[in-house]
């Protein structure tokens, strides 16, 4: 069996595991910085109840185990969004049909913004992964919605980028239209999520030279 680390913070360890005829990801919170470790396994527990939701379907990765701080997922061969730069109309229209496939299934991502977050795939199409602060809410509701529709958004500004010529009108309009929830988070809660991830996490928005965007 070969393991590869792709990242190890405070969250705990992130690996590429194979064994010369499978390969997954294997997300570890076991060894998590003692003081933020049940916040990674909530996160990973999170992640793997929206896995389960989604289970079945292509472009997203399918849940293999979650037990005692471990998840592993398959794996999903391609490359990041920011890397690929997809510029084909026909990419986005399957992306926008994973989108409703997951708000059928219950589920909204809440960080599609992020690049790295959006694969193309070595068959050239779409995935989607990160699932960590994802909604699963099978019920639907208002507030489900508007997450939905922020996804869509996040998906629109990255056409906006990689292929602005194919955006129709409906699409310009979705752009144009913020939620209230968007207002806020850009006004407190994105300032805030910055001071965290930056000085708690080690993290940064553009992780992966991705674009940040509002």
């Amino acid at each position: 069996m070969q393991i590869e680390l792709l990242k190890s913070d405070a969250m705990g360890r992130i690996e590429r595991v194979s064994d010369g005829e499978r390969c997954w990801i294997r997300r570890d919170t076991r060894c998590a910085r003692l003081g933020l470790r049940w916040f990674a396994r909530t996160a990973a527990a999170r992640e793997a109840r929206v896995l389960a939701a989604l289970a079945g379907l292509d472009g997203f990765p399918q849940l293999i185990s979650w037990h005692e701080g471990v998840l592993e997922r398959s794996y999903m061969d391609g490359e990041p969004m920011q890397q690929a730069k997809p510029s084909q109309p026909g990419w986005y229209r399957q992306a926008h049909a994973m989108l409703k496939q997951m708000r059928r299934r219950g589920v909204a991502h809440n960080d599609l913004a992020k690049e790295p977050n959006w694969l193309q795939r070595a068959n050239g199409m779409p995935g989607i992964v990160d699932f960590q602060i994802a909604w699963w809410w099978p019920r639907g509701g208002k507030l489900f919605r508007l997450l939905a529709r922020e996804d869509l958004r996040h998906l629109l500004k990255h056409k906006r980028t990689y292929c602005a010529h194919a955006l129709t009108p409906v699409e310009h309009r979705v752009l144009a239209r913020r939620s209230w929830i968007s207002r806020a988070w850009l006004a407190t809660g994105k300032r805030l999520y910055k001071l965290i991830a930056r000085r708690v996490f080690g993290y940064w928005d553009n992780e992966g030279q991705g674009r940040v965007r509002n």
